[in-house]
């Protein structure tokens, strides 16, 4: 049973690649205002979930319910205009465009929305957005491709907030980055929930998983292992060492 206040509810789904069977009746939920962190060895499922989620590989059976609604058989654009906007592993900035043009992406014609999202009324646009990222207004004429990877990730992810979303799906930002650069990550995204939005995180630095989370799911096998508060993970040693490996 969803709870009242959860924004995103994940309800027994199995999903494959073809006739490889990753996630096996996996459950979760993400509470408003709360980051929902997802961890995991490689392999377990967590990028698949994500795609799940975001419409790009639909399960084959479960349900998938995000504000109250169904997202059965919606087009990944359809899911994105309810309110929900995605950080990829990898980034996936366009390098060819600048960095001003990234950023309004979402709000072209091609995205079927003008920046106003549910959650924030149009909090989000390209000032605040470039006000809340200094090095990228600093950049805003540069090609995508000519930022470093900390400036590739804040792309992503102001990119994403331009969408005005209710709940941003993060898929390992962290990776690939400098230690100075997780912490400030991890400054970012406590930020936006401070700011209203609800985070599913995908990650693999426990420290910085564990730092920002509300919440904390253990993946194996495609199924949910352990949930808890990240103070109760702390204690259970036996299932950090089973499915994490600390």
């Amino acid at each position: 049973m969803a709870k009242s206040d959860s924004l995103l509810t994940v309800n027994d789904i199995h999903t494959y690649y073809g006739d490889s069977y990753v996630l096996q009746g996996l459950s979760l939920e993400v509470a408003s205002g709360q980051i929902a962190t997802l961890l995991g060895r490689n392999g377990m499922g967590k990028t698949t979930l994500i795609r799940s989620v975001a419409g790009l590989t639909p399960p084959r059976r479960g349900t998938i319910s995000f504000k109250g609604k169904s997202l059965a058989g919606y087009a990944p654009y359809r899911i994105s205009q309810l309110g929900l906007a995605l950080v990829p592993q990898g980034r996936r900035i366009f390098s060819a465009l600048t960095v001003r043009e990234n950023l309004l992406v979402p709000t072209s014609k091609l995205a079927g929305r003008k920046g106003q999202g549910n959650g924030q009324r149009g909090r989000w646009n390209l000032t605040t957005v470039m006000e809340e990222f200094p090095q990228l207004a600093e950049r805003a004429a540069q090609s995508g491709g000519s930022l470093s990877g900390g400036e590739q990730q804040m792309l992503a992810i102001g990119r994403a907030l331009m969408a005005n979303p209710d709940l941003i799906l993060m898929d390992e930002p962290s990776e690939g980055l400098a230690p100075v650069l997780v912490t400030q990550f991890g400054e970012i995204m406590q930020s936006i929930r401070e700011q209203g939005h609800s985070i599913l995180l995908v990650e693999q630095n426990f420290g910085l998983a564990m730092d920002v989370a509300d919440y904390v799911y253990v993946i194996t096998s495609g199924r949910i292992a352990y949930h808890a508060t990240p103070k109760e993970l702390e204690e259970e040693t036996e299932v950090l060492d089973q499915h994490l490996g600390i």
